[in-house]
């Protein structure tokens, strides 16, 4: 018995030095050919399949509605008047009315040219009280070239005249491949609720609008204390057009097209085709939805679990705007996923490795014949059993299982077994060998 527990021991622990070595060996990006394969690989996770295609039909959450963005300072300020006049709880815009490079000449900064239009979209905005305008968290160049990640010393804002009279909050989104530029590919599956910026909070765009609407429900969402958050997706918007929403869905790579909320243009807007009940006591979140509602554009979208291609994407399939909705609907309906510890996270794997040290010492003096076709079996079965297990329990009670270090070690414990036995082996018949000697 205790050979076998300090069996079950080595065995385990060459496991683990194996997934150690393995995961060096892709840090030093030697096999640089296989690299878009383990990309692809690292984005995909079995849960977002839960998301595309378990969920069922969510009910359109009526306290919030998207309108998209117009194009141009004066007529978004319209945007606000408009719907400022149905008294909304929460108006949130998710654009930035600045100068690109904080340069304030017409030449660079051609907004300013239209006065009027400025003095408009300021007035608009103090006028409703109720506005919350997106800021960027930045690094310095100092903070840049050091190499450090998710940490922000700076922070980009609207000009004075627009930020004065608003609610400032930070509208970055967490990116699984760390994308930096607009046209970049971004995978966006995570959220930060709130980041420290030279010594003070600061609070993102979406928990700021759930803040301001039901404030009980969204400090629960702080007193949970994680850096991240995994956001629950339940839908894209409603895109009112039929006919748009037809090609919407035959777009390769598209989001499965559960609703989460309603959307309008800005010319419907403009045009009066709404009523005043989608904006009473309500969250409207302002901005970019494409240059018409259906719009193919890569612009501020990004690829989410709801992509009906779980891996090998085509196209992105949510705007920011409508994953900022998607995390404020969370926040709203408390629906939150939970998560194991990184500590149980190892413990699972390591009893489950160590477990299979003992089935197979079990099956290899059971059936020593048939001991490599039943290993691989063995391994087959299990890794299934995890995976739907992963599956059905984020399905179910939306707790996220991530066993990919189990799942790793079951895949390795069959390989690392029969090295460890030909060693053993090895060592024993040396052993004999050497014994005669020693007695002579």
């Amino acid at each position: 018995m205790k050979r076998l527990v300090l069996k079950g021991f080595a065995v385990t622990f060459f496991v683990f030095a194996t997934m150690k070595g393995v995961s060096w060996l892709t840090d030093l990006k030697l096999f640089n050919a296989f690299d878009p394969i383990s990309q692809a690989l690292s984005e995909f996770e079995l849960t977002d399949w839960v998301f595309s295609k378990l969920r069922s039909e969510p009910t359109p959450d009526e306290r919030i509605v998207i309108v998209n963005i117009a194009p141009n300072r004066r007529a978004i300020a319209e945007q606000i008047r408009i719907i400022n006049q149905y008294h909304p709880r929460v108006i949130g815009v998710d654009s930035f009315f600045n100068c690109e490079g904080g340069l304030t000449d017409t030449l660079n900064c051609p907004q300013l040219l239209d006065t009027l239009g400025n003095l408009l979209l300021s007035n608009a905005i103090s006028e409703a009280q109720n506005v919350v305008l997106v800021s960027r968290l930045l690094q310095t160049d100092s903070l840049s070239h050091s190499g450090t990640i998710d940490v922000y010393d700076s922070i980009e804002y609207s000009d004075e005249m627009f930020r004065s009279n608003a609610v400032n909050a930070f509208a970055n989104l967490v990116t699984l491949n760390k994308a930096t530029y607009q046209e970049d590919v971004k995978i966006c599956k995570t959220f930060t609720p709130k980041l420290e910026v030279n010594g003070k909070d600061e609070i993102a765009f979406a928990a700021r609008i759930a803040l301001m609407y039901d404030s009980t429900k969204a400090l629960r969402l702080f007193r949970r204390n994680k850096d991240e958050e995994i956001i629950n997706f339940r839908g894209n918007a409603e895109i009112p057009d039929v006919k748009i929403k037809t090609q919407r869905e035959k777009m390769e790579g598209s989001a499965e097209f559960h609703v989460l909320c309603y959307a309008l243009d800005w010319r419907q807007l403009f045009n009066g085709e709404y009523l005043p009940v989608m904006f009473e006591d309500k969250i409207v979140i302002i901005g970019f939805l494409g240059n018409y509602l259906g719009d193919p554009s890569w612009s501020d979208k990004f690829f989410t679990p709801l992509n009906s291609k779980v891996a090998g994407r085509a196209n992105p399939d949510m705007f920011g705007a409508v994953v900022h909705a998607n995390i404020v609907a969370m926040i709203l309906n408390e629906d939150y996923v939970n998560e194991i510890p990184e500590w149980l996270q190892f413990m699972i794997a390591f009893i489950i490795c160590f477990g299979n040290v003992y089935l197979l010492n079990w099956v290899d003096k059971r059936f020593p014949i048939w001991f490599d076709g039943l290993q691989v079996i063995i391994q087959i079965i299990e890794i299934l059993i995890v995976s739907v297990v992963i599956v059905f329990v984020f399905a179910w009670f939306n707790f996220k299982l991530d066993l990919t270090l189990t799942i790793a070690a079951m895949a390795l414990i069959g390989p690392c077994f029969d090295v460890y036995k030909s060693l053993e082996n090895t060592v024993v018949k040396r052993l004999q060998k050497a014994k005669p000697l020693f007695n002579a």
